[in-house]
């Protein structure tokens, strides 16, 4: 079918349209020629996240040894400082004790002196002068001093209780006066030094009556 040829007033109708259709936008056109570009630019840094750091990873494995071995020679300085302290305290307490027992030896041949002054004085009859008993005693006064001086101390426990660490039984007499397992008699005296027995005293002892 042929067109129909247009009227002028055809042709101003159909100008008017081309000119009202609006045109793409400034920012539009940026956006979609930039769209590209983002994603270029984002990809780098992506793969730059995901990559793997060898060299941080190696002074991380170092310094956490480093912290292990601190830590190791910490304990291990605690260690020898304990060991020290109890070294220092068992060499202490060791020259302790040999000062004060350091005279065990000669107290013990110092006893049987005393033992025959003692002796001597129960010994003496009424013939005996007086200047003779009292030089005697006061011998055996200075004796008892100087033992207490340096410690040493008398066990006499005549009428005690029986005690196996301080007595040793020489016998046992039945004696209804007393209670059983007490010391009756003292044959010799004991002794202790700082606190440690030296001599035992030798005593009898008394027992039930049958």
């Amino acid at each position: 079918m042929a067109k129909e040829p247009q009227t002028p007033l055809d042709d101003e109708l159909e100008r008017r349209e081309q000119e009202i259709q609006p045109e793409p936008m400034e920012g539009e056109l940026q956006d979609s020629a930039g769209a590209g570009d983002d994603e270029a630019a984002v990809a780098p840094e992506e793969t730059a996240v995901e990559s793997d750091n060898p060299e941080a990873d190696v002074l991380a494995a170092q310094v956490e040894e480093l912290e292990q071995s601190l830590a190791a020679a910490k304990d291990q300085a605690l260690r020898a400082a304990a060991e020290a302290q109890n070294v220092r305290r068992r060499a202490e307490q060791e020259a302790e004790k040999a000062r004060k027992f350091a005279l065990e030896r000669f107290v013990k041949e110092l006893l049987p002196v005393v033992d025959s002054l003692e002796k001597a004085l129960e010994a003496m009859g009424e013939d005996a002068s007086e200047a003779h008993r009292e030089g005697v005693a006061m011998t055996l006064k200075m004796q008892h001093d100087v033992l207490a001086k340096f410690g040493v101390e008398m066990v006499e426990p005549a009428g005690e209780p029986f005690d196996p660490q301080y007595h040793e039984a020489m016998a046992m007499v039945p004696n209804p006066e007393l209670e059983p397992n007490s010391v009756m008699e003292v044959i010799q005296k004991g002794y202790l030094l700082n606190g440690r027995l030296v001599r035992p005293a030798m005593v009898v002892v008394s027992q039930a009556a049958s």
